[in-house]
């Protein structure tokens, strides 16, 4: 008989893996089938499955704090606060919805996504798996890296966005 606790983790797994995966197909075959067009238009298409996905994130900090998950707290809890964080400016300043910037963000933040929730997955099942281990951690390094710089570009779009628009920083 298996666990609530493990039916419940699965399931949130499970859910996120999903959600990421509709984000990443849906932002690949839009850009394949309307080119550069795409890029503007990334957050109108994807933003709600977006936003409830990292809305949803924010109970991994429960998880480890419960001990359903094993990770440390700190740095989930920064990454998952960034991310929801960077989520936020971009839904309160419209002007970035459209920026390319944005597209290649939510497309980096799904590859690590879909790199962490197949691997969580397999663990729940206690059948973790050493190439999915492997490619997770190795393509996660220059994964993280470039996400990190996109977030840095967008940041400096947003704090250029309010110097030239006073009234969105109230």
């Amino acid at each position: 008989m298996y666990s609530f606790r493990l039916v419940y983790i699965f399931s949130y797994n499970l859910f996120q893996f999903c959600g990421h995966t509709w984000i990443l197909a849906n932002t690949i075959a839009r850009f394949f089938t309307f080119g550069q067009d795409a890029l503007a238009d990334t957050f109108y298409s994807v933003g709600f499955v977006m936003s409830l996905c990292q809305l949803l994130s924010i109970l991994e900090i429960f998880h480890i704090a419960d001990g359903i998950e094993k990770a440390r707290l700190l740095p989930r809890f920064i990454q998952v606060i960034e991310k929801n964080i960077l989520l936020i400016m971009v839904i309160m300043l419209e002007e970035i919805q459209s920026k390319p910037v944005v597209c290649v963000q939510f497309f980096l933040w799904n590859i690590l996504d879909l790199l962490r929730y197949p691997h969580e997955l397999l663990c729940v099942m206690e059948r973790p798996s050493v190439a999915m281990l492997w490619s997770r951690y190795s393509l996660w390094i220059p994964l993280y890296i470039l996400s990190v710089i996109i977030e840095g570009k967008r940041s400096m779009l947003s704090q250029n966005l309010k110097r030239s628009f006073p009234c969105l920083s109230h």
